[in-house]
C-alpha cells in the first residue's frame, strides 16, 4: 500500500491536471469544512442544502452566456437566500417551509434550462462533480474564493462566534444578527459554488456537513473545531482522491464516503461523545452502583 500511495503522488506531480485535480480539492475540502462549522451550530443543514441546488440554475446560465459560471452561481444562490429571509419574514411560513420551497423551485428552474436551452452544460458533471476536467482558472477562482472565505471568518470570527452559540445575547451586545446572517450565507453560497467541480451540487453539503460534524464529536471549542474540520475536509479529499485514481470510482462520491468513514470512526471512539465509551463508563457506573 505504501508503494501505491508513492506511486499515486509521483502521478500527481507528473500530470498537470492531476495538480489541479488535487489542489482544488484540497482547497474545497478545507473551506468547506471551515464554514461547515458555523452551519452546524447553528442547526442550518437544510439551508446548507437548499443553496447548493439553488446555484444550479446560475450555472445553467453562465455557461450558456459564455460567461465563468462563478457569477451566475453566486447570484442565483444569493437570491434564492433573499427570497427564503422574504418570505418567512412577511408570511406565517416557517423558515424551514420556505427552504424547501424555494430551494426545489430554483433547482426545477435550473434542470428546464439545462434541457431546454440544450446548451453544452454536462448536467452529471453539474450534479456530481468532474474533478479531472479543472481548468487553471477554475483553480485559481476557487483559491481566490478560499482565501476571501478564510479571511471573513478571521475577521468576524467574535461576531460569529457569539451570534452562532446566543443570538439573543449577540443583539443585547448590538450586533446585527441580520447582516451577520447574510454574511453568512453568502461565504456558503461562494463555498458551494467552488465545491461544484469537486463533488457536485448534489453531494456538496456533505462536505460542508460531515467533516464539522466529526469535529464536533471530538471538541466543545470553536476554533479547535474549525482546524478539526477544515483538516479532516483537506484529509477527506486527499484520501478520496487516491481511493478514486486507485479504483477508478467517481471522486467527488469517493471523498464524501471518505468523510463520512472518518466521522463513522469519530462517532464510535470519540472520547467524550463516542458511543463505545459512553456505553464503558455506563457499565462502570453501574458497577460501582451495585458494589
Amino acid at each position: 500500500m505504501f508503494g501505491e500511495i508513492i506511486n499515486y503522488f509521483n502521478y500527481v506531480m507528473e500530470y498537470e491536471y492531476m495538480q489541479r485535480a488535487f489542489l482544488t480539492s484540497v482547497i474545497v475540502g478545507i473551506i468547506c469544512g471551515a464554514i461547515g462549522c458555523f452551519i452546524i451550530l447553528r442547526g442550518m443543514a437544510l439551508m446548507g442544502d437548499a443553496i447548493s441546488h439553488a446555484v444550479l440554475p446560475g450555472v445553467a446560465l453562465s455557461y450558456v452566456l459564455g460567461i465563468n459560471f462563478f457569477f451566475g452561481a453566486v447570484v442565483s444562490g444569493v437570491l434564492t437566500t433573499i427570497g427564503i429571509g422574504y418570505i418567512s419574514q412577511n408570511s406565517r411560513i416557517k423558515n424551514d417551509i420556505a427552504i424547501g420551497i424555494m430551494f426545489t423551485f430554483a433547482f426545477s428552474i435550473g434542470i428546464i434550462w439545462v434541457t431546454l436551452l440544450k446548451s453544452s452544460t454536462d448536467l452529471y458533471h453539474i450534479l456530481f462533480g468532474n474533478l479531472l476536467v479543472v481548468r487553471t482558472s477554475e483553480l485559481w477562482a476557487t483559491f481566490g474564493i478560499g482565501v476571501f472565505v478564510l479571511v471573513m471568518i478571521y475577521l468576524f470570527y467574535k461576531e460569529l462566534l457569539v451570534s452562532s452559540f446566543d443570538p439573543t445575547m449577540s443583539a443585547a451586545y448590538g450586533l446585527p444578527n441580520k447582516m451577520i446572517h447574510y454574511l453568512l450565507m453568502i461565504l456558503l453560497t461562494m463555498v458551494t459554488v467552488a465545491s461544484i467541480q469537486t463533488v457536485g451540487i448534489v453531494l456538496v453539503v456533505a462536505m460542508l456537513i460531515t467533516p464539522a460534524a466529526t469535529a464536533y464529536l471530538l471538541t466543545d471549542r470553536l476554533w479547535i473545531m474549525i482546524y478539526l474540520s477544515s483538516g479532516f475536509g483537506a484529509l477527506s479529499s486527499i484520501v478520496g482522491l487516491f481511493f478514486s485514481n486507485r479504483f477508478d470510482l467517481d471522486s467527488g462520491a469517493t471523498i464524501v464516503l471518505t468523510a463520512t468513514s472518518m466521522f463513522i470512526l469519530a462517532f464510535i471512539f470519540s472520547p467524550k461523545q463516542g458511543v463505545l465509551w459512553r456505553s464503558i463508563k455506563s457499565k462502570s457506573t453501574k458497577s460501582l452502583a451495585r458494589g
